[in-house]
């Protein structure tokens, strides 16, 4: 088989990355080991990167014409202050947003291929390919690159010889359940922490047609002990169990409602960490590059981003090979920034008592209550907020 670009994983980086090539002509071949429509761990929370992203893609109106479109972001603190940050949000399952993505590559022209990779091809030091498991046959794709876009399972990268890290940053554990009497009751994205759920989070977003995802997440779940390393001392379903009975509306929404399915769990890979970004012929991007936020967990938008600016990179130096991956580096590294100040506003996961403090303040504050809404649409910085200087601010802005 022959292809121009090879995409592996049909997640939001791929598929975004498929159809900003297929609208520029290009002949895709995109590839995933799961059938559309495929279910995966997340929060499903939209968040201003992802709507910009969705735009750039032509998909926002539809999207959002599925989706629960929410107002706010509500900051619950271990005392129960709550302050409610303003944002463009939605929600919507990633079963329905995956599949909807994938279809708007096959709509722009990409072909879709149901295989597992296996391996990279390789002919004179680059990438030329990948050998793919479909069914019982192996099947040799050629290409002129490959787009890696395996999501945080690492087995693929190994496979590729990209992998830095094999632990997770992070691990989630989610579940829906089906609470038509709840709607209404809660209406934003409810992101609580405590002690309790110590050194994580807990979360409850509204979805379409009466279901709500609940879950937690823990940030920094592993020890890396150059590049392999162990679990902490973490106990997800635990910590799910403890959220459950310490935050009132968690406790109501599990008593009167339906659990649909199981609680599902799911690693994470963050702050641009743990994979070499390209080599010749492959780029690395999505999760799979690290793609998602620590601190909150959100990688939806920045798994589009970095899927589209390795379209980019392609399409503006499509025949050297050179110049396409020093520009996909460059781009990935002017986003470095934010994720690094993610990472110093993290703090907030292990020291509950910041929440506490920013949403004290907050309430008194529009300023703070603006730089709160800026961090959601990264106009501001997340880990000023709690640096020395920022928390100093706190007490007299």
């Amino acid at each position: 088989m022959l292809a121009e670009i090879l995409i592996i994983g049909a997640g939001p980086a791929g598929s975004a990355c498929a159809r900003v090539l297929a609208r520029a002509g290009i002949d895709v071949l995109l590839v995933d080991q799961h059938p559309p429509g495929r279910d995966k761990t997340c929060g499903d929370g939209l968040i201003p990167d992802a709507h910009k992203a969705l735009a750039r893609l032509g998909l926002l109106d539809e999207v959002m014409r599925r989706a629960q479109p929410v107002a706010h972001v509500g900051c619950i603190g271990p005392r129960g202050g709550r302050i409610d940050v303003p944002g463009s949000l939605a929600v919507l399952p990633r079963r329905e947003l995956d599949a909807l993505l994938l279809q708007a590559a096959r709509d722009a022209g990409a072909r879709f291929e149901q295989a597992r990779f296996e391996a990279p091809l390789e002919a004179d030091g680059r990438v030329i390919g990948a050998r793919l498991k479909k069914g019982d046959e192996i099947v040799e794709v050629h290409a002129r690159w490959v787009v890696l876009a395996t999501g945080a399972v690492p087995k693929a990268l190994s496979a590729a010889g990209m992998c830095e890290r094999h632990t997770p940053s992070g691990v989630a554990l989610r579940g829906y359940v089906k609470a038509p009497q709840m709607v209404g009751r809660i209406k934003a994205l409810e992101v609580v922490w405590d002690k309790s759920v110590r050194p994580g989070y807990g979360w409850i977003f509204p979805a379409p047609d009466g279901h709500f995802n609940i879950g937690v997440g823990v940030t920094d779940s592993h020890q890396d002990l150059g590049g392999k390393g162990r679990k902490k001392d973490v106990n997800l379903r635990a910590i799910f169990d403890a959220f459950v009975a310490k935050y009132a509306p968690a406790a109501e929404l599990m008593r009167v409602g339906e659990l649909v399915g199981e609680l599902k769990g799911a690693p994470l890979r963050c702050t641009l960490k743990g994979a070499r970004w390209t080599r010749p012929g492959l780029l690395v991007t999505g999760e799979a590059a690290g793609s998602t936020y620590s601190f909150t967990g959100e990688g939806i938008g920045k798994a589009m981003e970095t899927g589209m600016l390795a379209a980019d990179a392609i399409l503006a130096h499509r025949q050297d090979d050179g110049a396409a991956r020093t520009a996909y580096e460059a781009a990935l590294t002017a986003l470095k920034p934010k994720f690094d100040l993610y990472e110093r506003a993290n703090r907030v996961n292990a020291h509950p008592w910041l929440a506490d403090l920013l949403i004290w303040r907050a309430k008194k504050s529009q300023r703070l209550l603006k730089r709160m809404a800026g961090v959601l649409n990264e106009t501001s910085n997340p880990g000023n907020l709690v640096s020395l200087k920022g928390l100093s601010r706190l007490f007299f802005e």
